[in-house]
């Protein structure tokens, strides 16, 4: 089976045409056309459910990267402002937005209903086994749920609230938790 990636021919989608040939793969292109919105289709979300290009796909199989980027792009900009708005403003000074925290929780329910999706189909993001799409989450999951008080969140999605307990009670983020615990804010 013939790796394939999926996106426009500009710069992002380029990173995910130089892997295939840096590794001597062969692989397709299969164009596609953001400005048609060819990207929000029912068809390309089940690929890459925000929509983001390029998607890289072996088989069964979907890059990776694409989980990093849903992270990076779609999750953490709104808990950054639960946390800033919520946990942080009297020590920084600022007064708390309550616009923005309203508007940064109404886009984390739409990002976490899409994980809800996702892991509906597998166990963890990149399929049955665990990674680092997963691993990269524990931080920004916690602090909503502890000291963020978001717990409830996780717990009204049945398939996310299992990963979440499934991730958060490795050894190794145990192991973590107990070695370097978050600064005392109060």
């Amino acid at each position: 089976m013939v790796v394939k990636v999926y996106g426009p021919e500009c710069a992002c989608p380029k990173r995910g045409i130089v892997c295939p040939i840096e590794k001597g793969v062969d692989f397709e292109v299969v164009p596609i056309d953001i400005f048609k919105g060819e990207n929000k289709t029912p068809i390309y979300l089940q690929l890459q459910p925000f929509g983001h290009v390029p998607v890289i796909q072996d088989g069964d199989y979907t890059l990776l990267e694409q989980w990093l980027e849903v992270e990076a792009h779609e999750i953490s900009p709104p808990v950054y402002n639960l946390v800033i708005h919520i946990m942080l403003s009297s020590k920084l000074g600022i007064t708390a937005d309550q616009k923005l925290i309203q508007e940064s929780e109404e886009k984390l329910h739409k990002v976490l209903d899409v994980y809800e999706e996702r892991l509906s189909k597998s166990k963890y993001f990149a399929g049955d086994f665990f990674s680092l799409a997963d691993l990269i989450h524990l931080p920004l999951v916690q602090y909503l749920i502890d000291p963020l008080g978001k717990e409830h969140v996780f717990r009204n999605r049945k398939h996310l609230s299992a990963w979440w307990d499934d991730i958060s009670n490795r050894p190794s983020w145990k192991e973590v938790l107990q070695n370097y615990p978050p600064p005392n804010l109060s």
